[in-house]
This record gives structure tokens, C-alpha cells and sequence, in this order.
């Protein structure tokens, strides 16, 4: 660990490089609005050893901007030694000495997000490129029809697959969009492979060979039926939470279920893709410690599917939360998730370009006055802020983020920590030098600009 200075008061903070805090892993399921990002597995036993020094800095995190509000310029500056500079893939947006500036502004955020993209055919980003669009945000709808050739894959979250009576019924395609598929398709060469969350109770699909095979029919008869080019699977998170996967036996035959959906996806072939196999998308969540536990997604369980599956979706995203507030995906622990998911170099080069990298399009809101309150807020709602506050933009060094304080109308002190061009074209260099793809959670909530980016 390191000891570092505020300048202010020079108030010492011990502080881990591995930034280990997270939430505690839920009981059991949920199926709240933002699906993806709240069944993320826990990372609160991801560097034991500093659990006690992170409470210290979440009550210093507190005291410190309730007794000298003055000082808070300085919060959250620690001092890492620079890392090689590598050449900027991103060829626009503001800029300053050949990198996107970081001491920003708000009055060039609200400026900036009014410009009209003029790049909205060509990509930047060699690799992968996933985009989610939900139900709930129809604006998603339309970026993803602007911005089509930027993205390589369309995962319209629709789908659940659950459990009734001793069968199994895929719910979801009410919200199916065939119109606005076909506009994609007119577009550009996206896939669409929609999301299914499988919410089965894992203890009866898993041990039954009939319910994994009649789940597996109901996927792929549905992509058949509909026409998409493969799905998006979101069910790791799900076998964690239920527990099931520290249970080897369970646990082998979670492996085995999403081998034989991808091999048998690969079997059929799109019509509407040139009658290209369906591909299987599979989510995963970033390591939660430096020894793997056993509801982890390792580099093993990586070797073993990446023949059946097309691309990872990794959830590098809601590191914090209002229990624990701090960065969104602080990079230096985007760069531990990759480290201990890809393994050596040898392994990363030829895995790598499955892996799709999440960025959050989103951010979020906390209070930092006490209490646990705050949450995810999305682009008009960052825009209304600027505009309302005029805050001082702060660039936080070690996790690659803006973010601002403020005052609400109950005389609260808040923290808000949003993407802006210069924390988003970070994480993609980092994407960029490791050869990953990229995914978005979710196009339509982030500001306009970011699609420059890609």
C-alpha cells in the first residue's frame, strides 16, 4: 500500500492500489430495471488484507467534506507514477498535446454534447464492438439505428428464460422490435443477438438433461423464428447468487450447459447474416480477488468455452455503490480484471479479441453527507447538473475519472462521477493494447460525443 498526502490539511489516507471495496453478493436473484449491472458479482473479498484500511478512507471520505468543504478540490488526487504513453487510437474530440483533456470543463461538456457528430459511418475501433439497448430507454433505439456501423453486435435486452410448473417458458417477445431490426439491417452489417436472462431455478435445469436440451430448443427455435443472428446468455451471475457454483459437480455442468448452447447455435446458420452460424455472447463478471474464488469466471473456464462461445461480456462497471461511493470502473482495476482473466501473454493473444470489454454509458450520484442514498443517473440528468451547478470538473488520477461536488436543494454534499471523452478514450487504449472488444452498457444513456469515440 501506499501513503498519500491531501494537500489540504495534508490529512493522511491509506489507500491499496488494488482499490478492494464492493458490495456483499445477494442472497438470491433479482429482477430489478438494470438487470446486467445489479446481479454483478460482489468484489468485497477481492484484497482482504485492506478491508480495514478502505472504512478508514469512506469515514475520512465523509468527515473530510462535512467539517472542510473548502478542500474537496484535492479529494480523491493520489500519486501513481504516470504509465508509458501509448499512441491515441481516437483521432477526434478536444484535445490537448495529442490527448483528450483532462482539465476540462462543464461549459465544454454542454458544448460539446450539442455538436452534431459528423462520423457517424466510420468506426475507430478495430475490434468488437457490443451496444445494449433496453426497453426502458427508448432513445437507445434510435442511436442505434444513427450509429449502426459502429457497432458490430446489437443486443436488444428482451428476453428471460424462467421456469413454469416443471417446464420452462421464454417470456419477452412482446418487446421484439421486427421493424426496427429490419431499419438496423438497412443501416449497416450489425448483428442482433438479444439478451436472455436465464432466471430457471439452476437447480433444476442443471441436474435435469431433458429441462438443459428443451431450454436450449426454446433459444434456438426463437432465433429461428425471429430471425436474429445468436443471443447474448446472462446466467453466471445468477448460478453465483443462487450458490451452485461451488459445488464442482454443479459447477461443471453450468460449463457443459454453455458449451452445447454455443455448439448448437453454430450448427445453424442466419439467414438474414449470409447464413453464418448464430453466435453465442456470454456475460461474465471481473475477478473479485487475487486468488480465484470458486463463483469466479477464470481464465480456465475461458479456455474451456471459448470454442462455444463467440464473445465474453465483461462487467467492468459498478465498482462502487451508495454503501461504498467512488469511481464507476476505476482503470487500474479494469487492468487487474484483465490481467487475471487472460493469464499470460501467449493466452491473452489468442483470447483477447473475445473478451468485449464493458464501459458504462451511464454514472452515477452519491451522497457523501452520510446515509447510503444516490444512484445511477444517465445523460440529460448529468447535463441538467452542469447546467444547474456549474461545478469544477476534477480529474481523478488513479481510477481514469472525472467527477464534480455539490450541494442539492436538502443541503446535502454530492459526488457525481460520469464517463466524459477523456475517461472513455482511457478505457479504450486499454482495450485497444490488450486486442479486447469492447460492450456498452446501455447506447442512449451516454452523451452524444462518445460515439465519436468508437
Amino acid at each position: 500500500m501506499t501513503t498519500v498526502f491531501v494537500s489540504a490539511g495534508q490529512i493522511p489516507i491509506r489507500w491499496s492500489t488494488a482499490m478492494a471495496k464492493r458490495r456483499n453478493l445477494r442472497a438470491a436473484p433479482s429482477t430489478g430495471r438494470r438487470q446486467t449491472r445489479a446481479e454483478n458479482p460482489t468484489q468485497e473479498n477481492k484484497f482482504d488484507e485492506v478491508h480495514a484500511s478502505d472504512r478508514r478512507l469512506l469515514l475520512i471520505f465523509f468527515a473530510f467534506f462535512v467539517v472542510i468543504p473548502a478542500v474537496s478540490v484535492c479529494l480523491y488526487r493520489f500519486k501513481f507514477a504516470p504509465e508509458a504513453d501509448r499512441s491515441d487510437p481516437i483521432e477526434h474530440g478536444q484535445k490537448q498535446g495529442g490527448r483528450f483533456k483532462v482539465d476540462m470543463n462543464y461549459q465544454e461538456i454542454l458544448e460539446e454534447n450539442s455538436e452534431v457528430s459528423l462520423n457517424a459511418s466510420r468506426r475507430n475501433y478495430a475490434y468488437p464492438v457490443l451496444a445494449y439497448v433496453t426497453p426502458w430507454n427508448s432513445k437507445g433505439y434510435d442511436v442505434a439505428k444513427k450509429y449502426t456501423k459502429k457497432f458490430t453486435h446489437i443486443s436488444p435486452v428482451w428476453y428471460d428464460l424462467k421456469s413454469q410448473g416443471s417446464g420452462l417458458v421464454l417470456d419477452g417477445r412482446h418487446n421484439a422490435d421486427t421493424g426496427w431490426m429490419s431499419e438496423l439491417r438497412q443501416n449497416g452489417d450489425a448483428l442482433v443477438i438479444p439478451r436472455i436472462v436465464l432466471e430457471a431455478v439452476p437447480q433444476e435445469l442443471l441436474k435435469s438433461k431433458k429441462l438443459r436440451s428443451k431450454a436450449i430448443d426454446i433459444i434456438v427455435t426463437e432465433c429461428m423464428e425471429m430471425e436474429f443472428d445468436g443471443i447474448v446468455l446472462e446466467s453466471w451471475s445468477r448460478w453465483a447468487a443462487y450458490g451452485i457454483l461451488h459445488d464442482p459437480d454443479m459447477r461443471n455442468k453450468a460449463l457443459q450447459f454453455v458449451k452445447q448452447l454455443g455448439d448448437t447455435l453454430h450448427s445453424v446458420s442466419s439467414a438474414e447474416n449470409n447464413n453464418r452460424p448464430l453466435q453465442l455472447v456470454y456475460v461474465i463478471g471481473p475477478p473479485v480477488s487475487e486468488k480465484p474464488q470458486m463463483h469466479d469466471f477464470g481464465p480456465q473456464d475461458l479456455q474451456r468455452l471459448s470454442g462455444a462461445v463467440d464473445g465474453f461480456s465483461l462487467m467492468t462497471y459498478d465498482f462502487s455503490s451508495p454503501q461504498n461511493p467512488g469511481p464507476n470502473a476505476p482503470l487500474k482495476w479494469i487492468k487487474f480484471a484483465l490481467q487475471q482473466l487472460l493469464g499470460p501473454p501467449e493466452n491473452a493473444q489468442n483470447l483477447a479479441p473475445k473478451i468485449y470489454l464493458g464501459l458504462n454509458f451511464y454514472g452515477n450520484d452519491f451522497s457523501i453527507s452520510g446515509g447510503s442514498s444516490g444512484g445511477a443517473i444517465i445523460g440529460r440528468d448529468y447535463l441538467a447538473l452542469l447546467e444547474k451547478h456549474r461545478p469544477k470538473l476534477q480529474w481523478e488520477e488513479n481510477s481514469a475519472e472525472h467527477f464534480f461536488l455539490y450541494v442539492d436543494d436538502d443541503g446535502k454534499r454530492r459526488a457525481v462521477f460520469y464517463p466524459t471523452l477523456s475517461s472513455i478514450s482511457a478505457r479504450l487504449e486499454e482495450a485497444l493494447a490488450w486486442g479486447t472488444g469492447v460492450s456498452i452498457w446501455e447506447i442512449g444513456q451516454g452523451l452524444d460525443r462518445f460515439y465519436d469515440l468508437l
